[in-house]
């Protein structure tokens, strides 16, 4: 990839550009603040991101373990519709901008972007953290029933519907089934946001979309209500704010996320999904899989060979079987 286009690491690097200069007792104080109650129940009339020093810690709290949850959903999105890029792409509730720089990064920069958000110093600082590496449109709308989107290629919806009424919920989804050929929601990896995806993934099925991941089919989910939720796991490098405010010494942590990836367009989802760690034990690798046949689970020997190792490296969330190549 090409050092310029949007990554991980250039991300880190603008974040920590624009904490330079923000001692870092604030920094941590603002988030501890924030994450008490920004992606809770807040009324969309009233940001919670007040200022600059506000929007700064939150970014650098936040934005990385975002972007890695957007990314690796529209890698399986990608990965479904390999001969597909999308020339536009509006996000909505994007605040800073995490899951544009994950759009640019999946397709190498080729959309033009929007990105609708209703806190103006999200947005300002989204604007100067994206200078030079992408280009994008800020615009500052409210997130709800009465939001009307542009005609895009791509809508992605992350990390925001939790923050809406049912209603609105049900409306922002029908709003981006209406103006997208293909849409993307990322919600916490908790019970409640899988709930959130299933209801979205139900809608967006009814407006005529097929979904192209995490599930192998379009039908119903096989996970009894109640009983368990569908989440992965996305590996994030700590900050030492990060460190600070959790009071922890590991480099990473896994960010749990939720998603569902629809399109209009024909795309051709994952044999099956992993949708647990897979379990290593001596000689034999054991696969929680969902397919199109409901849940099972899936043991891989050294009798199986090149599969075997395959199944060793395999993470979760993966495509399974891998293809041949």
């Amino acid at each position: 990839m090409n050092a310029s286009l949007p990554s991980a690491d250039t991300l880190r690097a603008a974040l920590a550009a624009v904490l330079d200069g923000l001692p870092p007792r604030q920094a941590a104080q603002a988030v501890e603040r924030l994450i008490a109650n920004y992606r809770g129940a807040t009324p969309t009339h009233a940001p919670v991101l007040r200022d600059r020093s506000d929007v700064a810690a939150y970014a650098a709290y936040r934005m990385p373990a975002t972007f890695e949850a957007v990314r690796a959903a529209l890698y399986a999105l990608a990965d479904a519709a390999p001969d597909w890029a999308p020339a536009t792409h509006t996000d909505v509730g994007g605040g800073t901008g995490a899951a544009s720089w994950a759009v640019a990064e999946t397709w190498e920069g080729a959309a033009r972007t929007t990105v609708l958000d209703w806190a103006e110093p999200a947005l300002a600082l989204g604007k100067e953290l994206a200078g030079g590496v992408f280009d994008a449109e800020w615009r500052r709308e409210r997130i709800g029933a009465a939001l009307r989107l542009p005609d895009s290629d791509l809508v992605t919806v992350s990390y925001v519907l939790n923050e809406l009424t049912e209603s609105d919920r049900t409306a922002l989804v029908t709003e981006a089934a209406r103006t997208a050929q293909a849409v993307v929601i990322v919600e916490p990896g908790t019970p409640d946001g899988y709930e959130r995806i299933i209801a979205a993934r139900t809608l967006l099925i009814d407006a005529g979309f097929t979904v192209a991941a995490p599930c192998p089919h379009s039908g119903a989910c096989p996970i009894v209500p109640g009983t368990d939720w569908c989440h992965f796991a996305a590996r994030v490098s700590r900050s030492s704010l990060h460190r600070k405010v959790k009071g922890g010494s590991l480099p990473y942590e896994d960010e749990k996320y939720a998603y569902v990836a629809a399109t209009r367009f024909p795309v051709t989802p994952a044999p099956s999904r992993i949708t647990r760690r897979p379990q290593i034990r001596k000689g034999q690798v054991l696969l929680d899989l969902c397919g199109p046949d409901g849940l099972a689970r899936e043991t891989v020997t050294k009798r199986h060979g090149a599969l075997y190792k395959e199944a060793r490296d395999a993470e979760w969330g993966d495509a399974w079987p891998p293809e041949e190549d």
